[in-house]
């Protein structure tokens, strides 16, 4: 058998076996997305491809069946469904992206309405960190497939040479494809089927970058050229129980640089740690100090 032929049936057995966990959602005249049984019972699709979440249904190789909304978190583009009969459904095998390197090949894999696997093959054109989304999600890395996904692809599986799932595509800007990664559908998963939404932290400040003088930073042995000032603390909020001032200047977060007041809505969004202490490094009258605070819930 030549390599060629080798290579090719090992495609195909990587896209037949992967595509047994994907389903396609709502079947009927308009094209509707793909999705993942991302967990025994639990369906992720592209949110933003959905046009109701109500009283929706998938095809899968053995049938249609109902599915129920468990929640949503239209930031990082994520709809996950509850499956009452999930028995005769294969569960996805999910990768790490940390495995993934700019030109390993990937499929994103769909299903049809009628039942039928569809893949498109192509390679990891961009990996880099993470990322916040327009409407405010932080996604933990930036993925994007040189793919072409056809009508029907979006919350359609990213899948790895190792026929592990990856992530979950999606259109980006002018319908090139766009990947939220494993590790970005666990956090919502977990937060979603704990507490049926996404918690949001709070900490009840505003704020607005400032530039170090070279003075202070030279004085404080500092790496970095801004901080994040607070012009307000809202009494009562977490900042100010935790003994935040007006005037601090934030500096870290659990040892994570705050340059911009954005780095600070980043964490917050993420909403892994409501309700535990954060470590908040801050200058204070010419000083570093370092605060433990509580992350309220928004």
């Amino acid at each position: 058998m030549s390599a060629i032929l080798e290579l090719s049936n090992s495609c195909a057995d990587i896209v037949a076996a992967a595509g047994a966990a994907i389903v396609a959602i709502n079947p009927g005249k308009r094209v509707s997305p793909s999705g993942i049984h991302w967990r025994k019972g639990l369906i992720v699709t592209s949110d933003e491809s959905l046009q109701s979440h109500d009283e929706l249904s998938i095809v899968s190789a053995t049938g249609t069946m109902p599915i129920t909304l468990l929640g949503r978190d239209p930031s990082t583009d994520i709809a996950v469904f509850t499956l009452a009969d999930a028995e005769s459904l294969p569960v996805a095998t999910v990768g790490d992206t940390a495995t993934l390197k700019v030109g390993h090949l990937v499929w994103g894999i769909a299903r049809s309405p009628e039942g039928d696997v569809r893949a498109t093959m192509g390679a990891v054109s961009i990996l880099g960190s993470s990322w916040q989304s327009m409407s405010g999600g932080m996604i933990d890395c930036y993925l994007r497939p040189d793919l072409t996904l056809y009508r029907g692809f979006a919350g359609g599986a990213l899948v790895d040479a190792t026929g592990r799932v990856v992530g979950m595509n999606t259109m980006g800007k002018r319908g090139t494809a766009l990947t939220i990664p494993s590790e970005t559908i666990d956090r919502v998963v977990n937060q979603l089927a704990a507490k049926g939404r996404i918690a949001r932290g709070y900490l009840g400040v505003g704020m607005q970058p400032v530039r170090l003088s070279p003075q202070l930073s030279a004085a404080l042995n500092l790496t970095v050229p801004t901080g994040v000032i607070l012009i307000n603390v809202e009494p009562q909020s977490p900042a100010d129980i935790g003994g935040l001032l007006l005037g601090d200047i934030l500096m870290s977060w659990d040892g994570i640089p705050l340059l911009d007041p954005s780095d600070v809505r980043a964490l917050l969004n993420r909403g892994d740690r409501v309700g535990q202490d954060v470590k908040i490094g801050i200058i204070r009258g010419g000083a570093l100090v370092e605060l433990s605070i509580e992350i309220g819930e928004r």
